[in-house]
């Protein structure tokens, strides 16, 4: 209530306007802080800052609930193309108070391209949600279920845009690969690096941060060239609608106990309350008129519709007390 008032006053008051000039990129959070000051939430980044209007407004916002059964086969999705150069990348880790943060150095760069995309696209960062139980954590949703976690691989144009500044806001900018992460007693050879108790102790706390080399981004990539792709939009502050999607169609694995330590790293400095980083999604928005492609050929399994609500993709969200939820993958 008492943040509700606070709102109103940000609002509807001249006298308030002044705080506008206050308002920085980083002014926003996931879930409520117990730190006797408003931080807009997600139902609330549209309504604070001008800027950030489509947050609100926008039409083709992400994530979203992938429903199996509005999917449309395309036989003319081609496979997604890696381009490393041969070589492996080096990257600072980073808890930036809202994120598990990976961002490439600039001496080996990263490609893609491909699949549902017109242009080459650079690596910018890799980010990785989670949450606080094993049911929740992925942005995207699949069939109304979610996952523990979920890796975004976030890239720019580099054909068309001088950097991730300029993409972001500009048609065709930016290209998102979205892996949903799953619990295994073996953990992805990639995520290793970054998850293993070593590494992800040195970045407890906001600001803190760890470098990594000799990293192999082809490991983090499952076996697979299924995918599912939509036009959507960046899914934080300013939300803008300039965003491919390509979420690929089996998951990675995590341990439990890198998952409970994901869950202890803070999103505050060490002088201030502890509050896990958990949680760190956006709610699903809605899919309008928009269609969600994939290269997964369910004809294949000797059915003609596409839309059949029967069709499986090769895994599914974590179901709540059952092992084979928390870590089988179910086979299409």
């Amino acid at each position: 209530m008492h943040n509700t008032i606070l709102f109103c006053l940000f609002f509807f008051l001249p006298a308030a306007q002044p705080i506008t000039s206050k308002l920085d990129e980083g002014w926003w959070a996931y879930k409520d802080v117990v730190q006797g000051s408003f931080v807009p939430v997600p139902s609330f980044w549209g309504l604070v800052n001008s800027a950030w209007n489509l947050c609100a407004i926008g039409k083709r916002q992400s994530p979203i609930d992938i429903e199996t059964s509005h999917m449309i086969f395309d036989p003319y999705l081609t496979p997604l193309r890696l381009n490393t150069g041969g070589h492996k990348m080096g990257g600072t880790m980073y808890n930036t108070g809202k994120h598990v943060s990976l961002r490439p150095d600039k001496a080996h760069l990263v490609n893609i391209s491909g699949g549902p995309l017109g242009y080459s696209y650079r690596l910018e960062e890799v980010r990785i949600h989670f949450g606080s139980e094993d049911s929740q954590g992925s942005e995207h949703l699949l069939n109304g279920q979610g996952f523990p976690g979920e890796v975004q691989l976030i890239h720019y144009n580099q054909d068309l845009y001088a950097n991730y500044s300029e993409a972001a806001k500009s048609p065709h900018g930016i290209a998102v690969v979205s892996i949903f992460i799953k619990l295994s007693e073996n953990s992805n050879a990639f995520l290793n690096r970054m998850l293993n108790r070593d590494t992800i102790t040195r970045i407890n706390y906001k600001h803190d941060a760890f470098l990594l080399m000799g990293l192999n981004i082809a490991d983090l990539y499952p076996d697979t060239t299924r995918y599912i792709t939509y036009e959507g939009s960046i899914t934080i502050p300013p939300c803008y609608e300039t965003s491919t999607w390509i979420l690929i169609n089996k998951p990675v694995y995590v341990t439990q106990m890198q998952m409970h330590s994901l869950r202890l790293l803070s999103q505050n400095e060490p002088y201030k309350i502890f509050l896990s980083m958990s949680d760190n999604t956006r709610p699903t928005q809605p899919l309008l008129q928009r269609c969600i492609r994939t290269n997964i050929n369910f004809s294949k399994q000797g059915r003609d519709c596409p839309n059949n609500r029967a069709l499986r993709p090769q895994y599914r969200g974590n179901m709540k007390g059952t092992r084979r939820g928390s870590s089988g993958v179910v086979s299409a």
